[in-house]
């Protein structure tokens, strides 16, 4: 018998899309969390691996780029055409 009652604060979209991920399978968010706090104590932990996603040089520097952008710290490029913006891009490379 179920008695012990757990309140949480979700993203309201992330709840969303578990309700939609869950209603195929015929469970509801309360019998997926049971499901996930079961395989956990089974586990001894998580049931899956969490890890910092590993970015390749490129991909850090860009993120890097608009983090400066973003502080204003470097102003972005501005194109008047895509035709602009693809000349610029090649010259990069």
């Amino acid at each position: 018998m179920k008695t012990a009652t757990l309140s949480i604060r979700v993203d309201p979209d992330v709840k969303l899309q578990a309700e939609a991920t869950f209603a195929p399978l015929g469970l509801t968010i309360g019998e997926a969390v049971n499901i996930f706090l079961h395989k956990a104590n089974l586990e001894g932990g998580l049931p899956f691996s969490v890890v910092q996603p590993r970015f390749n040089a490129a991909t850090q520097a860009a993120m890097r780029e608009a983090e400066d952008i973003i502080a204003g710290r470097v102003q972005a490029r501005r194109y008047s055409s895509f035709d602009e913006l693809l000349a610029d891009a090649d010259a990069d490379d």
